[in-house]
């Protein structure tokens, strides 16, 4: 249970930190964002992993870092993070009403291709820098975590939304920041990106069980 409460608790903290500098219209989100998932991941990587996103744990269960058991209960409190911060964002801010028009055609699969690649890139820095047996108690793991969401964002936030997360797509749908329409291209692009990330640990790495 300490497991999936840190989870509940990190996704919290990254998807209000995302709600309240997007929908205040921010100018460094990204380095807001990056930071506040660096911090949690500092704060919660002994207890849980820190993984705070569907795709991470998805990549670790194929990594061989997280119990098959522990996988829909990771999720379930990733999302449940997710929702409450969303309707915490929204009450801070209170912004105005959300318009978010469902992405078509081209834009719609260029989205799902940058929601991919960054997510496996997140995935794979993650399990390279946090699970990997070559890097013991380092001490830059989180660092190099959450800069791997502020360049994600600042590359492809204009295409994608910049999710790299189903929970957090799942959060941003709430606030409206992201169509509902459009959020199969989150669960799809971002869970096959974590679990590609896996196998390629994997692949690369042999002899790290």
């Amino acid at each position: 249970m300490r497991k999936y409460v840190t989870e509940f608790i990190g996704t919290l903290i990254l998807v209000f930190t995302i709600g309240c500098s997007v929908l205040s219209k921010q100018a460094l989100a990204p380095i807001a964002i990056g930071a506040a998932l660096m911090a949690a991941v500092y704060a919660g990587g002994h207890i849980s992993g820190g993984h705070y996103n569907p795709a991470v744990s998805l990549a670790a269960l194929v990594r061989g870092r997280l119990a098959a058991a522990d996988l829909l209960p990771y999720w379930i409190a990733q999302f449940l993070g997710a929702a409450v911060a969303s309707g915490l964002a929204l009450f801070v801010i209170n912004p105005p009403e959300q318009h978010p028009s469902a992405l078509t055609g081209r834009a719609l699969f260029a989205a799902l291709v940058a929601e991919f690649i960054f997510t496996f890139v997140l995935a794979f820095v993650v399990l390279n820098v946090a699970t990997s047996k070559d890097h013991p108690n380092n001490s830059f793991y989180g660092l190099a975590i959450g800069f791997t969401v502020l360049a994600g964002a600042v590359a492809v936030g204009g295409v994608s939304g910049g999710a790299f997360n189903p929970a957090v797509a799942f959060g941003a749908s709430i606030m409206g920041l992201i169509a509902w329409a459009n959020i199969w291209l989150y669960l799809v692009g971002c869970l096959a990106g974590g679990a590609v990330a896996g196998v390629a640990f994997r692949w690369l790495n042999p002899d790290d069980a």
